[in-house]
């Protein structure tokens, strides 16, 4: 309901004044608001990643397309070879896959670490605008650019709705029921594959990258529709949808319940106090990043070296399977909260960094006899880091007081992409040297 979402966005002023000033909603049955939520954060999840996933594969496919046509102003559907090492037993290319992922992951990382120290001041409409706002330009920029320089701002463009986004959701998650998590995290799962699904099957049925591109522009429309006309008021925070026993375990582990403690007073902490709550959060934070560490040195320094020359499969197409089933392992896990909980995230961690070590080591020593092995463990290792980041997210929602659970929620956001960013720093170098092997 539309109205009801607007009637409570008195939550985002900056000096936080209490909603009782404002006209009261409607009252709305129960199960409605909770349905209504739930769709809403998976919405919300699907197209706040889905600008992320498809720059990752249409901006290098038009940054191809540009080096081979001479920055042509047209450019057809379909990808043109990329120069190869052939002294390499890996057939590489000449730039590796993490140079593309960091073009699409420095912006949020700077976005997450800026977040703590003062997105606060700015209210939640304002950010979810800006969001949206700058998904439909990354579509608009790269479909149109006739230049590296251009592609690349796109690219930007895109890294900052995702990072924004993120923090801004996560964050509105602490004035819902834990349960929104859940959605939220799925909705993620979701655009990664159905971004890299689209972004294939349109151009494939023969549209130009440009007209592809430009076809997703209703992503960023539906964002903003989701979010102003979807989304119910959180006031007061109706605790439907969560059993007793969840109930009973939303203990303040990390920082201290007060009686009148709710979200949106989070942001009078002094520095001391989010210290305090920040340090309680590393037990949860290092092994996401970690997590996220392995998973992505994996995606983005070995896929490319996990090469099979004794499939019919060609090497473009092993890589385009090795994303496509990690994309799918991922979406699993992220919608499994309801069916499997897991407090130990650490747990998670470790077998990740085993899956890391032993494709590593067969990149390095060739063992492996069948490419169908790899995607059974490429599957596998979307299962992981899908169900460390939905567990990492919902255990902090539980153990985390009220008056904390905003700050924590936007403060733990920084883990994915730190993970990230790290993977893809130390793979271009390994890129390099595996490479230059004979």
């Amino acid at each position: 309901m539309g109205s009801s979402a607007g009637s409570w966005r008195g939550l985002e002023d900056s000096d936080r004044e209490e909603t009782d000033s404002e006209p009261p909603a409607p009252p709305l049955d129960g199960q409605s608001a909770q349905w209504k939520n739930a769709v809403g954060f998976w919405i919300l999840g699907l197209c706040n990643n889905f600008s992320y996933v498809v720059m990752l594969s249409a901006a290098h496919d038009i940054l191809k397309q540009e080096q081979a046509s001479g920055n042509q102003s047209h450019v057809e559907p379909g990808p043109t070879p990329m120069p190869h090492n052939s002294s390499s037993r890996f057939d590489c290319n000449s730039i590796s896959t993490a140079a593309v992922l960091l073009a699409d992951i420095l912006p949020t990382l700077v976005i997450k670490l800026l977040a703590p120290l003062g997105l606060h001041l700015l209210p939640y409409s304002p950010r979810v605008l800006v969001s949206g706002v700058c998904s439909a330009g990354s579509f608009i920029l790269v479909a149109f650019s006739h230049s590296v320089g251009l592609s690349l701002c796109g690219v930007v463009l895109a890294s900052i709705s995702s990072g924004l986004g993120e923090v801004t959701f996560l964050s509105l998650t602490a004035f819902y029921p834990s349960a929104v998590i859940s959605w939220w995290s799925s909705g993620t799962g979701g655009a990664g594959l159905l971004g890299s699904l689209s972004y294939l099957g349109l151009t494939q049925a023969g549209l130009s990258p440009q007209h592809t591109l430009l076809s997703m522009l209703g992503i960023p429309v539906l964002l903003l529709a989701s979010y102003f006309l979807l989304l119910t008021s959180p006031e007061p925070q109706d605790p439907g949808g969560e059993d007793e026993a969840e109930t009973a375990a939303r203990q303040p582990l990390i920082g201290t319940e007060t009686p009148e403690s709710k979200p949106g007073s989070s942001w009078d902490l002094s520095l001391q106090e989010r210290w305090t709550v920040f340090k309680g959060l590393l037990r949860y934070i290092i092994p996401l990043v970690l997590v996220y560490f392995a998973e992505y040195f994996i995606n983005q320094g070995l896929f490319e070296l996990l090469f099979f020359r004794n499939t019919s499969l060609s090497h473009a197409q092993q890589y385009r399977w090795y994303q496509m089933l990690y994309q799918a392992g991922v979406f699993i896990s992220r919608s499994s909260l309801h069916c499997c909980r897991i407090r130990l995230t650490w747990v998670l961690t470790l077998l990740q960094c085993l899956n890391l070590v032993f494709l590593l080591a067969d990149v390095c020593l060739s063992f492996l006899p069948s490419i169908y092995l790899i995607f059974i463990i490429v599957l596998y290792e979307g299962f992981l880091g899908g169900a460390a980041y939905v567990n990492t997210f919902h255990n902090i929602a539980l153990e985390t007081s009220d008056k904390h659970r905003e700050f924590a929620m936007e403060a733990a956001c920084i883990s994915d992409t730190l993970g990230i960013s790290m993977s893809g720093v130390l793979a271009l170098p390994l890129h390099d040297f595996l490479c230059h092997l004979p």
